[in-house]
């Protein structure tokens, strides 16, 4: 099984089964959440927390799922640390630059003049 579909799953079912507490503590979209706990549902075969008027519960096969993921992550390595993206500066417009590639050894595309 995917480590980080263990790992989301693990963060979900110790933050009081609420997904957004979940995803903010994980740091991803409540969406990308939702859509891995789908994916560990459907390669377990068995669906792994329940709804009802309290809010959500796991299920048996949630709840040995669980602890079997406690003990993967806890042998598995450290995940890598997220990369961070250079701090960049604001996009400039071309202004009509890079419109034809410039090929290596070939002159320059002509620029054509502005009409008047």
């Amino acid at each position: 099984m995917n480590i980080t579909l263990l790992r989301r799953f693990v963060a979900v079912a110790s933050e009081d089964l609420h997904f957004p507490r979940a995803a903010k503590t994980l740091d991803i979209p409540l969406a990308s959440l939702y859509t891995s706990i789908d994916k560990l549902e459907v390669e377990v075969g068995h669906p792994l927390f329940t709804r009802n008027k309290a809010g959500w519960t796991l299920t048996p096969a949630g709840k040995l799922l669980l602890i079997e993921a406690k003990h993967q992550i806890a042998h598995a390595p450290a995940p890598a640390a997220k990369q961070v993206a250079p701090a960049g500066g604001k996009a400039k417009a071309s202004k009509g630059k890079g419109r034809a590639p410039v090929v290596k050894g070939e002159p320059k595309p002509f620029k054509k003049r502005q009409g008047r």
